[in-house]
Formats: structure tokens, C-alpha cells, sequence
């Protein structure tokens, strides 16, 4: 097991910054999700750690031993990539050993190697067969058993899970939870899935336009955002814009939607604000004082969500029974108090992004 630490990375491509000034530590055996939409700077920070791509400034440490200038083989990271690279003419047991190639060891301790890791994995005795005849499950193992097999330091995951499908990768996620905490080695998941992330990170790393905007446990990301995007793509929000006309203890009480919402914000928020509200934060009430209109309601099992048109034209989504409102009903709307947050209007250029 080792220890990761990010100090200052850069990067850019052509004019280009992808990856700007991230710091980021990463403790022995932890698995952190670098998580954020296309185009964030997640696979690029990842490929930085990993040394397939060199930085333009910033530091790579592992165990405190500077690697940001030596090429990706004597980094000892393990990487699994999003399509496996697999080799289709090799069979399970010889796609393994390629990951021991360099270590140049003799022919029964290669197999003995090899044995163990796919026993790791779920494959025991899957050495003869073709990776071809494999389902896309299994392919997977496969290349987490490569990455394993020359013991690496740091194991890098690169959208693992994306080409499988749902009910598949739901049961794999689970694998290679029990997998990595299992063998305790320090990871580090590229997803764009919030699902995946909450699943098998300890702490998740939030990136938008090449910046870390939050770091912390899923809970943390969640319940106290620390910018208007991580509370918009954390979860699910709508969006109101208010102003604040009092302060009730540690909740900012701010007019909206025809409406007054108690909400969480920084003790100097004044004026104008952006209102993020999460479904939990409103319920059906006869005697609420918020009026609507349901618009369309999202059916998801024991909760539905429904869309709900306030005074003014605004839009929010209510988490309740499926069978609380149908579309087209005049409802009425309180706030619950919890999993609203305000931020400042100066400044917020397209609302939550």
C-alpha cells in the first residue's frame, strides 16, 4: 500500500488548460473517485499519476518519493483502462502474465502468479481460456488480475464499469468493492457515475473545468456542498433565485418561488442569492403556504418525483409517495428544512452550471 500526493498539477493541451492546479492526498489503502462531468480533467489527472502523460508543473508523489519525472514503469501503478486492452489472440492466463513481463521471473512462478491473482478475481482455473469466449464481466476481472499481478503500489481505474451493462455492472461494482478492500491496496476511480462514486469511494474528488471544487465523503459532498456546481451535480436540485430577509440561527431564511425557504448558507450571505433545493426539501401539505401546479410526476419505486410549477413560472422537483399528486393538481408546498442552500447571486455566471 501506498500514499498519493497531488501538489499544484498542471496541464494543458495545445491553449488548452485541462487539469489546473490540483493538490490532492490520498492516504494508504483509501479509494478516492475522481468524479465530474465529460471533460472535467478526470482520465487526464489520472493518466498524470499514472505517467502516460507528462505535467507542465506540479509535483506526483507516492510514499513521499517524487516520481513526476520518471516514466510510467518504474511508477509501479496498476491501470485498468476503459476498454480493457485486452489482447484477443492471448488466452486469460498469458493477457495476466503480460502484466509480469518486465519482472522476467521463472516459468513456475509466472503460473503460480498468475494462479493467484485470478483466484483473486473469481477465475480460478481460467488460465486456458480465450478472452474472447469471456463475458464482458469477466474480461473485466481479467484486466483488474493484469493490473495485480506485478503487486503495484497504486491501482489506477479508468471508467471500469462503463461498458457493461446496468444489471451487470451493479453486481461488478460490488465485486470490486469487496476486491480493493480486500487486498487493501490505494485506488483511485475515474467515473462520471455519481452512483458508482457514493458506492465504493471513501472520499470523492469533485472536478469541474480542470479544478478540484470539493473534496470529502459522499455524505460531506451531499449535505454541505461547498460551491453552487458540487450541490448541483451531486445529487439532484432545482434551482430559485431569492433574497434573504432573515436569519434563524444557523439557517438563512430566503424569499422565492413565492415562498420562504430556510436554507444553509455562509454567515455573510446578504441580498440576492441562488437557492439550490433538493427534492427533500419540500413536501405535499394541505395548509402549506407555497401554491403550484404539478406538471409531471417521475415514477422510481417507493418515491416518485414530481414537477411542480410555482408562482412565477419557477420549476422545482418534490420527492413523495407516488400517489401524493397527480399531474395537473393544485397543490400546496412547505419546506421540510433540511437540503436547501443558498450562495450569493454576485458572481454565479449561469447559475449552478
Amino acid at each position: 500500500m501506498s500514499t498519493v500526493r497531488l501538489a499544484g498539477l498542471a496541464k494543458r493541451f495545445d491553449t488548452t488548460a485541462v487539469v489546473s492546479d490540483v493538490s490532492l492526498e490520498i492516504a494508504e489503502g483509501e479509494l478516492v473517485a475522481l468524479l465530474g462531468p465529460s471533460g472535467s480533467g478526470k482520465t487526464t489527472l489520472l493518466r498524470l499519476i499514472a505517467g502516460f502523460e507528462p505535467v507542465d508543473s506540479g509535483r506526483v508523489l507516492l510514499d513521499g518519493d517524487d516520481v513526476t519525472n520518471r516514466p510510467a514503469l518504474e511508477r509501479r501503478c496498476g491501470m485498468v483502462f476503459q476498454h480493457y486492452a485486452l489482447f484477443p489472440h492471448l488466452s486469460v492466463g498469458e493477457n495476466v502474465g503480460y502484466g509480469l513481463a518486465n519482472e522476467r521471473l521463472p516459468r513456475p512462478a509466472l503460473d503460480a502468479r498468475v494462479a493467484e491473482v485470478l483466484a483473486m478475481v473469481d477465475l480460478k482455473g481460467f488460465e486456458s481460456r480465450a478472452v474472447t469466449a469471456l463475458s464482458g464481466g469477466q474480461q473485466q476481472r481479467v484486466a483488474l488480475a493484469r493490473a495485480l499481478a506485478p503487486r503495484p503500489r497504486v491501482l489506477l481505474l479508468d471508467e471500469p464499469l462503463s461498458n457493461l451493462d446496468p444489471s451487470l455492472r451493479e453486481r461488478t461494482r460490488g465485486e470490486l468493492r469487496d476486491l480493493v478492500r480486500r487486498t487493501g491496496i490505494t485506488t483511485v476511480l475515474v467515473t462520471h457515475e455519481q452512483e458508482e462514486a457514493f458506492d465504493l469511494a471513501d472520499r470523492i474528488a469533485l472536478l469541474h473545468r480542470g479544478r478540484l471544487e470539493q473534496v470529502g465523503a459522499p455524505e460531506l459532498l451531499y449535505d454541505e456542498p461547498a460551491t453552487p456546481f458540487v450541490a448541483g451535480f451531486v445529487g439532484r436540485t432545482s434551482s430559485l433565485r431569492g433574497r434573504v430577509v432573515a436569519r434563524d440561527g444557523d439557517l438563512t431564511r430566503v424569499q422565492a418561488g413565492g415562498g420562504v425557504w430556510p436554507a444553509r448558507a455562509a454567515l455573510d450571505v446578504t441580498g440576492d442569492v441562488l437557492l439550490l433545493i433538493r427534492p427533500e426539501a419540500t413536501r405535499f401539505a394541505t395548509d402549506g403556504s407555497i401554491a403550484g401546479t404539478v406538471l409531471r410526476r417521475r415514477f422510481a419505486g417507493a418515491t416518485a418525483f414530481f414537477s411542480v410549477r410555482l408562482a412565477g413560472g419557477a420549476e422545482i422537483e418534490v420527492a413523495a409517495a407516488p400517489a401524493a399528486a397527480r399531474e395537473g393538481d393544485a397543490v400546496r408546498l412547505e419546506p421540510t428544512g433540511v437540503g436547501a442552500h443558498a450562495w450569493a447571486a454576485d458572481g454565479i455566471a449561469g447559475g449552478a452550471s
